[in-house]
């Protein structure tokens, strides 16, 4: 081999340096790209002929390939988009690319591609799309259920459409009333024998302990009874209800419950509507209740036909006592304490916010405060992730070689409102740098030496 050896040995070196600085040079370029993997180099040796011992073997030339990073992790980095997401640990989300607008109407790839860049969020169209333009992908959810729909994450698009609303089926009630109510009339007229008392005596209209209350007796309702709270409804369309409760005592032990009916204006018009009764133990527990006029009893709860408020009624609503939550216990003031409602129907809502949580749901948020959970972001892993196919946009294609996708035992997490950096950190590709630029020169200085030398044989013969 001799010195047209060491030529070739010193091209070699000048090839392999070459793509080594190629990689650098990429590195550098990609170093605030989100979600890139660096490339680092790896030299093998071509071992020239020349004998089965080392003795009379020479060191012979040289290549080089790249080696992924893939599974080196990248800083995570906090971003006030509520759409970004980063992967700690191990995976890859599932993403695809358009191919063809038809009409309006995008059309993608039958190819999944699999990348770390998270930086996502939702285009006019409802998909969700990452800087490099991949189209995010994963599993609908059952809204009733919350789980996963299918087996195959499909394209992520959050339509527009309002939530509909939810109509109210059931109030849960809790309230401590007072053995000896402070009413207004009470107030008024102390030392009054059973002031403290529902007043069906000297009003215009006849009232009774089980009657409704008319607008002629609505003021001397209120004189003797306590409120016992507000809340807010829903009908089949959404229409909210504002139900305005008051209690009043009609014996020892015995109280009524009424909502503020505001049927009219009229002397006769219902201004209150009788729920029913409840009467108590010695100690203070709920004994029985009993049910108004279009109104039944399951146990702990009043079942309500007809909850009519005004022009405006809801059909078949429960006000439920249930787990000893209404009691008559000793209080100092007079009033219903420890009141607290809670229904379960809603108004209509439009779509106000797209958010990711930490366990890679796609959630969102509703002008009415609720909140749905609509995707699950699967991650995929491989067998083999380093024999990944590099495509642009920071983001790897499958091989034979890495395997098929799993979408399920990832050792990852997602981290919301983040992103993950480059894991190419600039120091270390400009040292990396200095280091191949030397060797690149080194080799040329053998080729240069090599022709000197060659010069030098030739000259012998002149």
């Amino acid at each position: 081999m001799g010195i047209y050896g060491a030529i070739n040995s010193a091209v070699s070196g000048l090839f392999a340096q070459s793509h080594a600085l190629e990689n650098i040079s990429g590195n550098v370029a990609n170093s605030q790209t989100t979600g890139y993997k660096r490339l680092d180099t790896t030299f093998a040796d071509l071992v020239s002929g020349g004998g089965s011992r080392q003795a009379t073997q020479v060191s012979g030339t040289t290549y080089a390939t790249s080696r992924a990073t893939n599974t080196l992790q990248g800083d995570i980095a906090a971003r006030d988009v509520d759409t970004y997401m980063a992967i700690n640990g191990e995976g890859y989300f599932v993403v695809t690319s358009a191919n063809s607008v038809v009409d309006g109407t995008t059309n993608f790839e039958d190819t999944d591609y699999y990348t770390r860049a998270g930086d996502f969020e939702r285009d006019r169209n409802g998909y969700m799309v990452n800087s490099s333009g991949y189209f995010l992908q994963g599993y609908e959810l059952n809204p009733d259920t919350g789980n996963p729909i299918g087996d195959n994450p499909e394209v992520i698009k959050i339509s527009d459409q309002p939530l509909a609303a939810r109509k109210t089926t059931g109030i849960t009630y809790q309230a401590n009333l007072p053995p000896t109510p402070e009413t207004n009339r009470a107030k008024a007229n102390p030392g009054l024998a059973n002031a403290d008392l529902l007043q069906t005596a000297g009003t215009v209209g006849p009232v009774t302990a089980t009657s409704d209350i008319t607008n002629a007796d609505k003021d001397a309702f209120v004189a003797s009874s306590i409120s016992g709270g507000s809340i807010t409804v829903y009908n089949q369309n959404g229409t909210s209800i504002n139900v305005e409760l008051r209690w009043a005592k009609t014996a020892d032990d015995a109280w009524n419950l009424y909502y503020a009916a505001d049927r009219g204006t009229n002397a006769t018009d219902m201004a209150y509507a009788r729920i029913g009764e409840a009467t108590f133990n010695p100690d203070g527990s709920l004994n029985a209740m009993n049910p108004g006029t279009g109104v039944a009893v399951n146990g702990t709860t009043y079942e309500i036909a007809s909850l009519q408020v005004g022009d405006v009624s809801a059909a078949n609503v429960n006000v439920s006592f249930a787990n000893d939550s209404l009691t008559q216990f000793a209080s100092n003031s007079g009033a219903a304490t420890s009141v607290d409602l809670a229904q379960d129907g809603y108004a209509a809502g439009e779509l106000v916010g797209i958010s990711v949580d930490s366990s890679g749901r796609i959630n969102a948020s509703y002008s009415n405060s609720q909140t749905r959970s609509l995707y699950e972001i699967p991650l995929a892993t491989f067998e083999a992730e380093y024999e990944l196919e590099r495509v642009d946009g920071a983001a790897f294609a499958a091989t034979s070689l890495s395997g098929a996708p799993v979408l399920i035992s990832s050792n990852g997490s997602i981290v919301p409102e983040s992103v993950e950096l480059s894991n190419a950190d600039i120091a270390t590709e400009f040292s990396k740098l200095i280091v191949t630029q030397q060797a690149y020169s080194a080799n040329s200085r053998i080729v240069t030496s090599a022709d000197e030398m060659l010069d030098s044989a030739l000259n012998m013969v002149r």
